[in-house]
């Protein structure tokens, strides 16, 4: 837990001044770390290597997972300069080996092919896939962090569940026909 703490302290004082994030004290953040971790209780990581979060912003959820999975690489994509920066802040501080930082769109990253797709409050879910549609391969997992209005957004071809908490509802991917 200390290096979420750490995280914790970092971005509340960078928050102060660039505006990261909607956080506003230890308690939002703690909130946004959970949410970050919950879907961890149904993710198998015993084949995901390499992971893509599109949007990270502030972190969450792909620096918070990068945290908690040390033996995972998360690339993490964020377009915002002054997040960008902060997430390479967060990894030199924390000596975050298993983490990249790309301060791209993701259309405009080289694309591989990822175990683990992440995204929260991004895209509606059918562009959030075009737009990873070069990092996606047979056995790649999406996992997006949605709303309430999670079921509008579902395809039929697409073999997923969701996982309601609350107002998040965890949508994983497990196969696009």
């Amino acid at each position: 837990m200390d290096k979420f703490d750490q995280y914790a302290k970092l971005l509340l004082q960078y928050n102060k001044v660039h505006r990261l994030s909607g956080v506003k004290d230890l308690h939002e953040v703690d909130a946004n770390i959970e949410d970050s971790l919950y879907p961890m209780q149904f993710l198998s990581t015993a084949k995901i290597q390499k992971a893509v979060d599109i949007g990270t912003g502030a972190g969450f959820p792909g620096l918070i997972l990068a945290m908690a999975y040390p033996d995972i690489h998360f690339t993490l994509v964020e377009p915002l300069m002054k997040r960008s920066a902060f997430l390479h802040l967060v990894k030199s501080k924390l000596g975050l080996d298993n983490v990249t930082i790309k301060s791209d769109r993701i259309e405009d990253v080289e694309p591989f092919e990822a175990d683990l797709i992440t995204s929260r409050a991004v895209a509606k879910t059918g562009f959030l896939i075009d737009l990873a549609k070069d990092f996606i391969g047979e056995k790649t997992v999406l996992l997006f962090y949605k709303g309430e209005g999670v079921h509008e957004e579902l395809d039929d071809a697409w073999q997923s569940e969701i996982i309601n908490r609350g107002k998040r509802n965890y949508l994983f991917i497990k196969g696009l026909k």
